[in-house]
């Protein structure tokens, strides 16, 4: 199995698996997403110029710019002109009905997929409950505390949840 990390920060370490059969570019934006998610990564974290991260990963540089140019359109990430690369503020949303409306389709559509791989409800919920307390990323800026998790060991996978 091959495996390649580069640590960014004390609280987020990129980490690819080369045989998990998911895109490296996938595995990128995915990790940014779950840190984004644990706080590991938060609004003005700078990111590692795309030249450090194919180096460090051993990886194309084009697979980095294609995650970095898809966060971007997302609206996650910003790009300063000779600054660099950073975590983009969060846009607040003032209508709480809409954010309620939006998470309730986004966990719909999760769970109809989850399913559609076999995975009972009961499953996906201990998964959630597994990651959000795993530390997948390695530290919580939230509580500042170390816990070792999937992350320790590999990039995150589908199998990982199991």
């Amino acid at each position: 199995m091959k495996r390649s990390e580069l640590r960014m920060n004390e609280f987020f370490t990129f980490k690819l698996d080369f045989d998990s059969g998911v895109p490296l570019y996938r595995q990128l934006i995915d990790q940014v997403f779950i840190a984004l998610a644990l706080e590991a990564l938060v609004p003005g974290d700078r990111l590692p110029t795309v030249t450090t991260v194919s180096n460090a990963l051993s990886i194309n540089s084009n697979t980095v710019i294609r995650a970095y140019k898809e966060l971007a359109l997302r609206g996650i990430l910003i790009t300063q002109q000779g600054a660099g690369t950073f975590i983009a503020p969060r846009k607040l949303e003032t209508d709480a009905v809409q954010r309620r409306r939006r998470l309730r389709q986004i966990v719909s559509d999760f769970v109809a997929r989850t399913s559609g791989y076999g995975y009972s409800l009961e499953e996906v919920i201990n998964g959630l409950q597994a990651l959000r307390f795993s530390g997948w990323c390695g530290m919580n800026r939230a509580t500042r505390v170390h816990q070792k998790g999937p992350c320790e060991d590999k990039a995150p996978s589908r199998g990982d949840l199991e």
